[in-house]
């Protein structure tokens, strides 16, 4: 086994870690809190994470027939680094990371919020926005000391396209970030309860992904960004989803459950359009690996080649079916079989104008999707993932596509037991001969560079990486 440090120094080229994350430190957030409004003593603050799956009640203060009756899901425990105590350290103060990047063989890091993921999500509209903007100013006055190495994200809040926007261009306008993170998804009631009991209400939702099918108009939020200069990420988490609601084992609600809600997202913004109509905007979706994407890019492009327009019209239109043929076979081979009046086996006939179910996306041939996916999606795929190296297989993915993937830390959650080992989990994909080294340079410098410059070209002044992206980007 080699430190991460040595293998650093035999890669000849930057390390740009794209998901690394904080400990909110809460004595240094509270006056920020307070300044919003709010404090540590407000109730939904003192509990800080808001209960999963629709209850109103956290898992530790109902009993287990409780938790079985309401189905109420486990979620995370003891998930900080503890026995490597300076990891934890490390997680609490960004100046302690700062100082140790180059032990943990990270040049530049992009740093995410723990607790400040739940705050996206909080149905209480002065809650969520005073929150997130709290801490957005908190990690804006934190950070700023160390933008050489590091940069934070701001926390976009996305029940409305006005409040994204808005927080858009306080976050960016007013604090100076160049990265954010969206929500990944709304729980929104059914119109049809309204009125209804309101017990109900709180487990009967369905899940808005601002593209297909959304409740608003998201374009203005893809807009807002794209002109501010900012790629949108996203980082939500799926527990309190069925099937992730098993109210005994974190475990069980954990595994694939970010894969899952990432592949639900991405395609809402595919087949919503979104991709089509902001051709030029990057988005990436964090900590589900690269293995559900790939095998979503392949069956798109599958159920195109099957269910677009013309091959339904040419196969599967019920009015190319030959009904003297039919009766003839039935007449065969169905001898004793009843006769049914023909107005209880009819179909109903679909509407013409939602035959098409990809008219948003603007694909006249199988190998636009490429364009759609797998040019504007990147995938944040963690350092000891094995299956990062699908992204490269390009026997496999269509049209011999490779998709973007970049590494993501995790620091300072329980998956990371010793921050100094990620770079050398990382590398162990090149050792084993899964993939080369020119793919783990795309993987840790290449892919990053671009997303991040390709809506903000200056993205990197100022930093230590600067001339190693401007050298990139000059010779492509």
């Amino acid at each position: 086994m080699r430190f991460s440090a040595e293998i650093h120094r035999q890669l000849g080229h930057p390390v740009i870690d794209i998901d690394g994350h904080m400990a909110e430190h809460l004595p240094t957030l509270a006056p920020y809190l307070e300044a919003e409004g709010l404090s540590l003593s407000h109730p939904s603050l003192r509990r800080m994470i808001p209960p999963y799956g629709g209850t109103d009640r956290t898992w530790h203060e109902q009993s287990p027939a409780e938790r079985a009756a309401t189905r109420t899901p486990r979620g995370p425990w003891w998930s900080a680094p503890a026995r490597q105590t300076i990891d934890l350290a490390t997680a609490l103060f960004p100046a302690l990371l700062h100082q140790r990047l180059d032990e943990i063989g990270i040049d530049f890091g992009v740093v995410y919020p723990s607790l400040g993921l739940c705050f996206l999500h909080t149905p209480d509209d002065r809650y969520r926005r005073g929150t997130c903007r709290a801490l957005n100013r908190a990690n804006a006055a934190t950070f700023a000391p160390l933008a050489d190495r590091l940069t934070p994200v701001a926390a976009i809040p996305m029940h409305t396209p006005s409040e994204a926007v808005a927080e858009l261009e306080f976050a960016v306008q007013e604090l100076g970030f160049k990265a954010v993170v969206c929500a990944g998804y709304v729980q929104r009631p059914f119109e049809a309860l309204a009125g209804a009991d309101p017990e109900l209400a709180r487990y009967a939702f369905w899940l808005d992904q601002f593209g297909l099918d959304s409740a608003h108009d998201y374009d203005p939020v893809w807009a807002k960004a794209q002109e501010l200069g900012v790629s949108i990420a996203f980082h939500s988490g799926f527990i309190g989803m069925t099937p992730y609601r098993s109210p005994s084992s974190y475990v069980f609600n954990h595994l694939s459950m970010l894969a899952e809600g990432q592949q639900s997202l991405a395609k809402s913004l595919f087949l919503g359009g979104v991709t089509h109509r902001f051709p030029d905007m990057n988005f990436v979706f964090l900590e589900g690996g690269v293995a559900w994407a790939a095998a979503l890019y392949s069956d798109i492009v599958g159920h195109w080649e099957k269910r677009n327009l013309a091959a339904l019209r040419q196969h599967l239109d019920p009015s190319l079916i030959d009904r003297r043929l039919m009766l003839e076979m039935m007449t065969t081979y169905a001898t004793d079989a009843p006769r049914l009046n023909p107005a209880l086996t009819a179909r109903a006939t679909e509407p013409e104008d939602m035959l098409d179910e990809w008219a948003a996306c603007g694909i006249g041939q199988a190998r636009d999707i490429k364009a759609r996916f797998a040019d504007r999606f990147y995938f944040g795929c963690e350092a000891d993932d094995p299956l990062t190296s699908m992204a490269f297989n390009t026997t496999i993915n269509p049209f011999a596509t490779e998709l973007k993937v970049m590494m993501g830390s995790d620091i300072a959650h329980w998956d990371v037991p010793d921050m100094t080992e990620v770079l050398e989990e990382a590398w162990e994909m090149v050792e084993h001969g899964w993939i080369d080294a020119d793919a783990f340079k795309k993987f840790t410098f290449t892919n990053p560079a671009r997303f991040y410059t390709g809506t903000n070209p200056a993205f990197f002044k100022g930093t230590v990486v600067e001339l190693a992206v401007d050298e990139l980007l000059a010779g492509e």
